[in-house]
């Protein structure tokens, strides 16, 4: 199998970097902003990252990462169990309240053309991230992690959230979210994947 990955660290693609660490998988790394050449090759869209997969383009970090887990049977409950259903609330709540109140931030301070930003939505998002990290430290539990002892899917996307939304200056007000991003990010996988991201 041969693996490209097509996207700068900056971006979503770190969250598939980390994977592909965690999984100790062989890839290659193009390293492009969103809308390059190199993208637009491959994806019309234009959005990173994309993970190139035996020549097939595949699209989206979250689909990327839950593909890969599959593939591997690792960091990942099996499909059609009550674990993976529980797994898979948990990656939902990921992309629609950690991530989609960060993006909502992110575009209406930089991503968006001046004349469509609204500087006062950024405080409606900074509100529903808090709101999130309650949630979250509630769907934690006694931990470590979201399913108990076993790191899986949505723990790599919710902590690359966190990290996020330290650069963006989203404060989480919580204790013990911020050690569970800690741990997360003291794994070896990501460790990996910070080397080769600063190589880039």
């Amino acid at each position: 199998m041969t693996l490209t990955l097509i996207g700068y660290p900056q971006t979503r693609a770190m969250r598939v970097m980390w994977m592909l660490e965690e999984l100790e998988l062989e890839y290659e790394l193009v390293p492009v902003g969103p809308h390059a050449p190199e993208i637009r090759a491959v994806s019309s869209s234009g959005k990173v990252p994309a993970l190139v997969v035996d020549g097939v383009v595949l699209t989206d970090s979250v689909a990327i990462c839950q593909y890969l887990a599959d593939r591997e049977g690792k960091l990942t409950a099996a499909a059609g169990t009550i674990a993976r259903a529980q797994q898979d609330g948990h990656t939902q709540f990921a992309c629609d309240e950690v991530d989609g109140s960060l993006w909502t931030g992110a575009k209406h301070t930089f991503v968006l053309p001046e004349d469509l930003r609204v500087p006062d939505v950024k405080n409606t998002a900074r509100k529903e991230f808090s709101l999130a990290m309650k949630r979250l430290q509630e769907r934690l539990g006694e931990g470590p992690y979201l399913a108990g002892e076993d790191f899986t899917v949505p723990d790599l996307l919710i902590a690359h959230c966190l990290s996020w939304a330290k650069s963006a200056k989203f404060e989480t007000g919580n204790e013990i979210v911020d050690a569970y991003g800690k741990r997360c990010r003291a794994r070896p996988g990501f460790r990996r994947a910070l080397e080769r991201a600063a190589t880039v």
